[in-house]
């Protein structure tokens, strides 16, 4: 039987609603669309749901606007429903229904992210251990600690063991055997790399080598070295190391293909830096490719730097880009239509509202308050003395009749100014919201229970009215 939803609206939104949920191609009779009697859907409160809505309800869910602030445990309790709340924007209802009629599940994936700190000889412990929970926060699954060439590092058992105390997995990397085999000693779960020459380093301890080609880009001295790794009975991960566009990348990419065909079984790691740190690029991109290139392969490790100044968010990029891929290869689909937050500089559908839509609003408008959207055409800025379109904020502010009003005028100029950002680079802008830029940034913390408090420029401007 059919899933029951229902979809909770307003005056305004209501027709646009109906349309989108009849796009969503749901079982005949599994949906219906329930006006509220409200103006505006994202205003509906708590108390107007429970006056308005009467029970019971013939809904296994019940979708409020995305904007709707109201808490949802105490709805789904008084109805004896499940209430959710839904996308922001109507245009966004099929993406949020995904596959089977629910929000895509990006909670799985089968990646495991090794976070490389390369300048770990020169920190201090409780440093390291500050930036290692940080990767962790961010989705790392083991910290590696970088050794650099030449430079001695008599911390580093107490390095991982500070580590290994405060809960994390722990790799070493390292070009000197000795170092990796007092790793190894020390309890590092990993150690890279060693080869078919210095398996030994790990004699009679549990930690799992990465091997590599020696000399580079030998993929025949690596099947050795995984072959006397398993004649050893040692858990091993091989890496036929991914190489820099221009030096060796397709090459190193055909290896890895290689690799799997010729070892369907073994556990394989792909080392990302090389490509998201040296190529001026946003990594976004770089990583949701590579991370594709992990789904097919079968790859289940990566090892990830970010070093550079545009990789700073790439521990995020890769945890959303392995939760996307796992997904759609799951469901035996594109990377498409599942969100995520790849998407940082533009959104798949960066105008929700049409111009017409945005003047049948404007038209409607009783009130003295400013509403901003972006457009196709343009900024579109309104209110019940009039309707004003502009590709640039400077030729909207002598219509608005601000002047005087330096506090309002304060807050129109900061919402157009996003507005024209949004515009520019093709990104959804809602007003009073942040612009929403994925994995790239933070988002800031917001209560969904309630509406926002009056900002400071609206208090002023009371105040001084």
């Amino acid at each position: 039987m059919a899933e029951k939803l229902l979809f909770l609206t307003g005056h305004l939104a209501e027709a646009r609603v109906t349309k989108a949920v009849a796009s969503l191609g749901l079982p005949a009779g599994s949906s219906r669309v329930v006006n509220l009697n409200i103006k505006v859907a994202a205003l509906m409160t708590e108390a107007i749901v429970k006056n308005r809505l009467k029970g019971p309800l013939d809904a296994d869910r019940v979708i409020l606007p995305g904007r709707c602030r109201v808490d949802l445990d105490a709805l789904s309790a008084h109805y004896g429903v499940s209430f959710e709340r839904g996308p922001d924007e109507i245009v966004d209802l099929p993406q949020y229904f995904g596959k089977g009629g629910h929000k895509p599940d990006l909670s799985k994936h089968d990646l495991r992210i090794f976070a490389e700190i390369v300048e770990a000889p020169s920190l201090a412990i409780e440093a390291l251990v500050a930036r290692a929970l940080a990767h962790r926060a961010a989705g790392a699954d083991v910290i590696d600690i970088g050794c650099q060439p030449d430079v001695p590092f008599p911390a580093l058992e107490e390095m991982v063991a500070a580590l290994k105390a405060a809960g994390l997995a722990v790799s070493v990397d390292s070009g000197n055997v000795e170092e990796l085999a007092r790793a190894a000693r020390a309890g590092a779960d990993y150690v890279l790399s060693l080869d078919e020459t210095s398996l030994d380093a790990v004699a009679g301890t549990g930690c799992v080598p990465i091997l590599v080609p020696r000399p580079h880009g030998d993929l025949a001295s690596l099947l050795r070295a995984i072959d006397k790794a398993e004649a050893k009975g040692i858990p091993h991960i091989a890496d036929p190391v991914l190489d820099p566009v221009h030096f060796g990348f397709m090459a190193s990419l055909e290896r890895y293909a290689e690799l799997r065909r010729q070892r369907p079984g073994v556990e394989i790691l792909m080392g990302t830096g090389n490509l998201t740190e040296l190529t001026d690029a946003d990594s976004q991109g770089v990583t949701a490719i590579l991370a594709g290139i992990c789904s097919e392969l079968q790859i289940r490790n990566v090892l990830i730097v970010q070093v550079s100044p545009h990789t700073c968010r790439t521990v995020y990029e890769h945890d959303a880009a392995r939760r996307l891929m796992y997904r759609a290869r799951e469901d035996a689909s594109l990377p498409k239509g599942y969100g995520g937050g790849l998407l940082s500089l533009h959104d798949l559908r960066p105008f929700p509202l049409t111009p017409a839509d945005i003047a049948e609003q404007a038209s409607g408008t009783r009130d003295q308050n400013f509403r901003i959207h972006a457009a196709e055409d343009g900024l579109h800025i309104f209110n019940r003395d009039g309707h004003h379109v502009s590709d640039d904020p400077f030729g909207l502010f002598p219509r608005l009749g601000v002047e005087t009003d330096g506090a309002h005028a304060f807050y129109l100029g900061y919402e157009l100014a996003k507005a024209e950002i949004a515009r520019a680079l093709g990104k959804r802008y809602a007003q009073d919201g942040a612009l929403d830029w994925g994995v790239a940034a933070d988002k800031k913390s917001e209560d969904l229970t309630r509406h926002a408090p009056e900002g400071a420029t609206l208090k002023s401007r009371k105040k001084d009215t």
